[in-house]
């Protein structure tokens, strides 16, 4: 017995080596199936995200580019019509401000300008919103200068000493042709570098000569475009560190910002060739990448903790089986012996209950799906056994062309049942399969030839009312197929005792698309429950009552829904309504 118990430890070793060696190989495929997935998927997400990061940074370089043009255009009006004011021709003519500036102040609100200034024909300031510049000359700068000299408006970009730009429209003041003074208007486009100052972006505003004249960053005013991106500090080793991240994502940077890669996107701006453009970070698309690689990694991880897990469990068990003693062995043998004649009378006794038990917690899913395959399937069976009995005569009859013909058609009726197994399985998980557009028509044409054993086998006079125009919907065309045939099989079982069996389709496009099967059958007795599963009214064997259930889950799935009533002149009607397709939602779609 030593002898025997030894021999069988050394085979339960020789046996649990190569379980390692897979193990291991196991192990080395997770591995590399994670560095595939996660490289993929780093390649994918980083350039969809970047895309949609870049498309709403155009649209924010669009709507900034619209406010200032707004700006500029609304104040471009205001010296035009102070320039033709009365009261301030006249002040000038009489050299009589007491009243001006108070005018001044009543318009600067309305209109929405920086300051508003009225300049004699000296340069000298006679009247300003700002007090504090009453008595200031401006006879050599350029919006004295150049309006006097103009009989337009003229607009001036003036450098402030303490940094910054100021913007202003001037025009010359008339009285009897003669220039008697210069009415200025300074525009308020600081308020945008102020509300640009919120964002995460970087925005500059650049004239035609390349001079950076509005930004998000002060110490970028009044230079060039590259001289600005020159501009940054040191970088510290977590800037450096940021900058290999951002190489890793394979997207290449349109610049950098303190270390950090941004994009850039200019815009044009029509107004005296000024360029917009903006700077968006990668740290949004950064995170969103990341979020997903970490849910990527943990995964592997886990997966990978329970490879180890299961290997070392092996190693410990392989150990103490090594460790037993033959003596122990034996006698735990004996026990065991004793042990198992001991359960097997018990289970003998416990057999139904057990059964009972199992019935109602393990296998009630799994009878359940049983039924739906018997159902679904039953159909392309029956079909497929009719085609081989013709089949069958064709080539007895040296007829094999059509015998082929035949065979293509169970080869369809294959595929369809591997179909049908697969939108039973996706049956409990929703909506996971892609939709497309189908034609109602061409559905229940392709349902009809589905049927066409059981139509030849009865005399079934069918008719159909279909529209002229194509009625489309969006959904699965295998699965509203599926629901035809339900419908079209639950009608030929209505109409067997009837002498003169006839069914009606009906198809008609509105707000839905509705589909109506009425049959010349005895009607429905109870209503309430023909959609629940496992009700039936037909006789054993003939159905398991879930063709209904399954067919109403389908339209709820597909957005529509799945009505029965009884007609007026006898029978059932069955309505599967679902939503039109038509040219806007296809748009849409």
């Amino acid at each position: 017995m030593s002898d025997r118990r030894s021999s069988l430890t050394r085979a339960r070793a020789r046996r649990s080596g190569p379980l390692s060696w897979r193990v291991r190989l196991a192990l080395g495929v997770l591995v590399v199936a994670a560095i595939a997935t996660i490289w993929t998927t780093n390649t994918l997400l980083t350039a969809r995200f970047t895309e949609t990061t870049r498309n709403r940074a155009e649209l924010r370089l669009a709507l900034y580019s619209g406010n200032l043009i707004s700006e500029l255009r609304r104040n471009a009006i205001v010296p035009q019509l102070l320039a033709r004011d009365a009261a301030l021709i006249g002040a000038l003519n009489a050299a009589d401000y007491t009243q001006s500036s108070q005018r001044l102040i009543s318009f600067v609100d309305e209109i929405g300008a920086a300051s508003l200034m009225l300049l004699d024909g000296e340069g000298r300031t006679v009247a300003a919103t700002d007090r504090n510049r009453l008595g200031e000359t401006h006879k050599t700068l350029g919006y004295f200068v150049d309006a006097l000299r103009s009989s337009t408006t003229v607009f001036t970009v003036i450098e402030r000493e303490a940094g910054g730009f100021r913007f202003t429209y001037s025009r010359r003041v008339e009285s009897q042709n003669q220039a008697i003074g210069v009415i200025v208007v300074e525009v308020d486009l600081a308020k945008f570098e102020r509300a640009w100052a919120g964002i995460s972006d970087a925005v500059m505003v650049t004239d035609s000569d390349g001079r950076i004249i509005l930004a998000t960053e002060p110490r970028w005013r009044g230079l060039t475009t590259p001289e600005a991106l020159q501009r940054q500090p040191a970088e510290t080793a977590i800037e450096r560190a940021i900058r290999a991240t951002s190489d890793w994502t394979s997207e290449q940077p349109d610049a950098y910002l303190s270390g950090e890669a941004v994009m850039r996107i200019d815009g044009r701006i029509p107004f005296r060739g000024w360029t917009l453009t903006t700077f968006t970070t990668y740290a949004s698309v950064r995170e969103k990448v990341n979020a997903v690689l970490a849910l990527e990694i943990m995964g592997f991880a886990i997966l990978a903790a329970l490879a180890f897990y299961f290997l070392s469990r092996k190693t410990a068990l392989r150990m103490a089986l090594f460790q037993r003693e033959s003596a122990e062995l034996r006698a735990l043998n004996a026990r065991l012996q004793a042990e198992m004649a001991e359960r097997e009378r018990v289970q003998e006794n416990l057999a139904v209950a057990e059964q009972s038990l199992a019935q109602s917690s393990k296998l009630a899913a799994l009878g359940e799906m049983s039924a739906a395959v018997s159902h679904e399937l039953n159909q392309p069976l029956a079909a497929m056994k009719t085609y081989l009995a013709g089949a069958r005569l064709l080539l007895r009859r040296n007829r094999p062309e059509e015998a082929l013909t035949a065979f293509h058609r169970i080869d369809d009726l294959i595929e369809r049942m591997g179909a049908i197994t697969r939108q039973l399985k996706s049956y409990a998980r929703k909506g996971q399969e892609a939709l497309s557009p189908v034609d109602m028509a061409e559905a229940l044409a392709s349902s009809l030839s589905m049927m066409e054993p059981q139509l030849k086998s009865r005399r079934v006079k069918i008719s159909r009312i279909l529209p002229d125009e194509p009625v489309k919907v969006m959904g699965d065309r295998m699965r509203i197929e599926q629901v035809l045939v339900n419908l079209l099989r639950n009608a030929l079982d209505a109409t067997k005792s009837v002498d003169d069996p006839q069914v009606e389709i009906i198809l008609a496009a509105g707000e839905t698309a509705t589909l109506a099967v009425r049959d010349n059958g005895h009607g429905i007795e109870d209503l309430d429950s023909l959609f629940e599963p496992f009700y039936t009214t037909k006789q054993p064997g003939d159905g398991v009552g879930l063709g209904l259930a399954i067919s109403s889950g389908i339209v709820a799935d597909l957005g529509g829904r799945l009505t029965a009533r009884n007609s007026e002149r006898g029978g059932a009607v069955f309505e599967m309504q679902l939503p039109v397709l038509n040219e806007a939602s296809q748009a849409a779609e």
